[in-house]
């Protein structure tokens, strides 16, 4: 096999009782994150739903700027969540692949406390650090 074709595969330094404990702290704050989506969802179809059924006459252009500047924060929370979201579902997938707990750029063990803190991150904290 050449050197560009092989593939190199890191093993999670966790053990499977470990990577269950992570798995179960990630389940929760998806279900969180997830609740929190389906909140910002709705929040945002309401604000939408009631600028369109103000009339002209009872709506101020000031008050108009406050409710688009509100729906701008709550688009832009909405955004964070789903991406947040998204690194969690990374997070699971790097579990059941069994390459979770490995820092992407040093290829070591990332810390428990790391992982409890931030469990979708994929940097050790000396990484991160150096990134800066």
């Amino acid at each position: 096999m050449s050197e560009n074709t092989k593939t190199e595969e890191r093993v999670s330094p966790y053990s499977d009782e470990e990577l269950e404990y992570f798995r179960a702290i990630i389940q929760k704050k998806l279900k969180e994150s997830e609740d929190e989506l389906n909140v910002l969802q709705r929040t945002l179809r309401e604000s939408m739903e009631n600028a369109s059924d103000e009339s002209a006459y009872s709506f101020h252009m000031a008050d108009a700027g406050t409710d688009a500047q509100e729906r701008e924060k709550t688009y832009v929370l909405l955004n964070r969540t789903r991406k947040f979201i998204k690194y969690l579902d990374d997070a699971m997938k790097r579990i059941d692949n069994k390459t979770y707990g490995v820092c992407k750029v040093t290829g070591k063990k990332i810390a428990k406390g790391r992982l409890e803190a931030v469990p979708h991150t994929q940097l050790s904290i000396d990484a991160k650090l150096k990134r800066r």
